[in-house]
């Protein structure tokens, strides 16, 4: 009986482990060249390759709760000014 309990409570943790192991990253898949108008981006996140998404981009926010992605600011300029923009804005 103890070793079935033992048992049992060896696989919950095994299960447990993986479970957790599995953590949800919402990633870009690919960027538009599109310029977005200023007036309406809230914020942004920088996206890494390498860090759990497999290309590098800027995520935008905008005002209606919309996820944008553009491309990182070191391969467009119009995407460093507009987060430079955005840095002094708050």
């Amino acid at each position: 009986m103890a070793s079935r309990l033992s048992a049992l409570f060896f696989l919950g943790v095994i299960c447990l482990g993986l479970v957790s192991a599995e953590i949800a990253v919402d990633c870009c898949l690919q960027v538009s060249g599109k310029r977005l108008p200023f007036k309406n981006i809230v914020r942004y996140i920088i996206q890494d390759a390498g860090k759990g998404c497999d290309i590098s981009a800027t995520v935008f926010t905008m005002k209606n709760g919309q996820n944008l992605c553009a491309e990182h600011p070191s391969a467009n300029k119009w995407v460093k000014t507009t987060i430079q923009r955005l840095d002094k804005r708050q």
